[in-house]
């Protein structure tokens, strides 16, 4: 488990590294004022992976993330105001960028297992990529045209 420790704090690291550097690039926020916010969703992230291993369910870290991200940014919480402040600091997209970033190498590096399984295969997942990703937009645009943002 130490080994597993090890590797995901890496992986933790280099994912907030260059998400600091997209949210300075992308958003002006320096990273000295992105730091705080970004250690603490790395031990989120941290804490969730653990729960997972030790924790005898068949329960996804996705999960256990997500429960404890909530739990220590409640208001009856600690130090909540804090956490939420700093972790403010962080912006969305530039936490996505670099997860997604992995998720193309990753498919990048099987890609020939991925042909392996036809051309009928590639069209059906273009097609289900260019469906999520219109019906991304158009829900955006209506809910940012709903709310006067545009």
């Amino acid at each position: 488990m130490l080994k597993n420790i090890q590797e995901w704090i890496l992986l933790l690291v280099i994912f907030g590294f260059t998400a600091l550097l997209g949210n300075w690039a992308g958003y002006n926020i320096l990273p000295m004022t992105a730091i705080p916010g970004m250690i603490i969703l790395i031990l989120i992230c941290l804490a969730g992976f653990i729960f997972r291993e030790l924790i005898p369910i068949n329960f996804p870290s996705i999960a256990y993330i997500s429960i404890i991200g909530v739990i220590v940014s409640m208001p009856w919480m600690p130090g909540s105001e804090k956490i939420v402040e700093w972790t403010g600091e962080v912006q969305l997209l530039a936490l996505a960028t670099p997860i997604l970033a992995y998720a193309g190498i990753a498919i990048g590096r099987s890609w020939t297992d991925f042909m392996k399984l036809g051309w009928k295969t590639v069209i059906v997942a273009s097609l289900v990529m260019l469906g999520t990703f219109l019906g991304s937009a158009i829900i955006a645009e209506v809910i940012l045209r709903f709310q006067g943002i545009i």
